[in-house]
Order: structure tokens, then sequence, then C-alpha cells
């Protein structure tokens, strides 16, 4: 069985065929299987609130971050300028003044 690729819209992993269409059942999104090999190339990575993210943009923290080996805390508030999107769990690179280069979650942060 082939693996059909996730809803570019809602994320869900209920897709189908239907002909030359994919479709999400669970928003009634469709669109063609030449559309799905572009949306695997494009990074989307939305904030807490579901806001798309994008290289440049500025975030703020929304919840109290410790620093892993560190006693340090990124407080709520903190403002970073500049973020960096990558793929993994950790999904936002980016440097944060007196901490210095660390990896955030998305689910943690608010675009400013």
């Amino acid at each position: 069985m082939s693996k059909l690729p996730d809803c570019s819209k809602c994320g869900s992993t209920y897709t189908y065929e239907d002909r030359e269409m994919y479709v999400c059942p669970e928003c009634a999104h469709e669109w063609s299987q030449n559309e799905s090999n572009i949306a695997e190339e494009i990074l989307i990575i939305k904030d807490s609130y579901g806001n798309l993210l994008q290289d440049g943009d500025s975030i703020s923290v929304i919840k109290d971050l410790k620093v892993k080996g560190s006693s340090s805390v990124v407080k709520v508030g903190t403002k970073v300028k500049n973020i960096r999107l990558a793929q993994g769990e950790h999904d936002i690179d980016c440097k944060i003044d007196g901490i210095g280069a660390m990896k955030l979650k998305s689910g943690f942060v608010k675009k400013i």
C-alpha cells in the first residue's frame, strides 16, 4: 500500500485518492497529485496560535522554558528576532540575548 500525503490544509492523515485528486475527509480540501509534490518541499511551521512562521520573523516565548544542561531559564515574554526554521521536533533555530544559540519548539512561541 502506498503512503498518501497528509492534508496540506489541516494535516489530517486520512486522505484518499479520487481519480487525479487527493481528498481530505475531515476538512473537504482537494488538491491534485502534482500539487502534493510541491507542498512536500515547502516547510510549514505554525506558532502556538496557528500563525505561519517564516525565516526572519520575530517571536515571543509564551512559557518559561528551562535550558537543558544549565540553570538558566528563558522567561515568558522573551522576544527573539530573526529566527530560522528547521526540520525536526525543535523546529526553530534562534539566538537569545544572554543565553546564546538555541532550538525552540514552535508550540511554545507566538509570532510578533
